[in-house]
């Protein structure tokens, strides 16, 4: 159990630092294409860099033991609230994940909603997990 405790944590974490990072890189296609469909231009840049800092922040609380699960808490949080900007009429379940040349939005796809679902289901796994070995030990 505790082999795979800490594979998920690496492999969560992993996930986290490599999409919270990416949202300080720059403009995002997908802040930006929630903005301009919501109206609400808070989404690019602010959302996007809160929602980075989050994900920087669970990935961190995540690979510590002691925060683990806090860490899957918080993870769970900021997946929860991706699906559902997935399922609200603003984003939709295949967004695109890049600009083109002209300005506008490459090609769309599910991948996006679909590596929230498997990183929420996999989150929801360390905090069961995380639960077991504190009622255990």
């Amino acid at each position: 159990m505790k082999i795979l405790n800490w594979g998920l944590a690496i492999l969560i974490a992993a996930f986290f630092v490599m999409m919270g990072s990416q949202k300080f890189m720059g403009a995002n296609p997908i802040f930006q294409y929630i903005a301009e469909h919501s109206g609400i231009g808070l989404f690019e840049p602010g959302v996007r860099m809160l929602t980075g800092a989050a994900e920087i922040a669970a990935a961190l609380l995540i690979l510590l033991p002691r925060t683990r699960t806090l860490g899957a808490l918080l993870a769970i949080a900021v997946l929860a609230g991706a699906i559902v900007f997935h399922l609200s009429p603003w984003l939709g379940i295949s967004v695109s994940t890049a600009f083109t040349a002209d300005g506008g939005y490459g090609e769309k796809t599910p991948m996006i909603f679909i590596m929230a679902v498997s990183f929420l289901v996999l989150s929801a796994g360390l905090l069961f997990i995380q639960r077991k070995q504190a009622a255990t030990a």
